[in-house]
């Protein structure tokens, strides 16, 4: 019996989410998919939100955006941050389940591909502070980056960005208070260059857009040439 095939019969492919066995790794069994809210065609452009409505041509916006100014030029998002995708999200984020960043990445890199078209950016993950960063041990965004970089063929620069102060979190916040809290938290490494290059912004979870909005300011201050946004998930507006 060849080595991959026994592999398999001692440890089969289980779902990401309920260990039913499926046929490939890093999967979903079908009632797990059909309880991951996965965003459909039309999407807001600056966010990904998804539309009522049919396919798009990017230049849609939600009512958030509307009034919300972006200091990005395009963003897109893979799952509404609800059902099953909380599951993914918070097994990512704190359950140490780095097999959910694989299949995230794969999703993502399809969506980003979509988005950028011809463009080549540079790759980020949203930073952690050191502290957070000690107390978790990885940071969600840099494994979901590296997946997406090596998937679309491009740089990946996991250390571009610093937060330079530990910041409050945002559970509980308003929308203002979000974003007076990420105010100058994140700048760019000093030894690291970005100046007449386009950026991708890499993270989990998009909510308020504060924590984006600091990372690409910082981009953009820095002299990147346009700076795109790629989440796993995002959340329904905040009141």
């Amino acid at each position: 019996m060849r080595m991959p095939t026994l592999l398999r019969l001692l440890y089969p492919a289980q779902c990401l989410t309920c260990a039913a066995l499926v046929e490939t790794d890093f999967a979903l069994c079908g009632s797990c998919w059909a309880e991951t809210p996965f965003i459909g065609t039309l999407v807001c452009g600056l966010c990904g939100m998804s539309l009522p409505g049919g396919e798009g041509d990017g230049t849609e916006r939600c009512d958030e955006c509307l009034t919300t100014a972006r200091p990005w030029a395009a963003g897109r998002s893979v799952l509404l941050y609800r059902d099953n995708a909380v599951r993914l999200v918070l097994g990512l984020k704190h359950g140490d389940r780095h097999d959910h960043a694989r299949a995230a990445a794969g999703w993502m890199a399809a969506s980003a591909r979509r988005m950028l078209a011809d463009e080549r950016p540079v790759v980020v993950p949203v930073p952690l502070h050191r502290l957070r960063l000690l107390k978790r041990r990885y940071n969600q965004s840099a494994l979901l980056g590296r997946g997406m970089a090596h998937a679309l063929g491009l740089d990946y620069v996991p250390d571009l960005l610093l937060r330079q102060r530990s910041t409050r979190p945002h559970r509980d916040m308003t929308r203002e208070q979000r974003f007076a809290n990420m105010q100058g938290a994140i700048r760019v490494h000093p030894r690291r260059h970005v100046a007449a290059r386009p950026v991708l912004l890499v993270d989990d979870v998009m909510t308020s857009g504060a924590t984006l909005a600091a990372a690409a300011e910082a981009c953009r201050a820095a002299g990147a040439t346009q700076v795109f946004i790629q989440t796993l998930a995002r959340v329904a507006k905040q009141t």
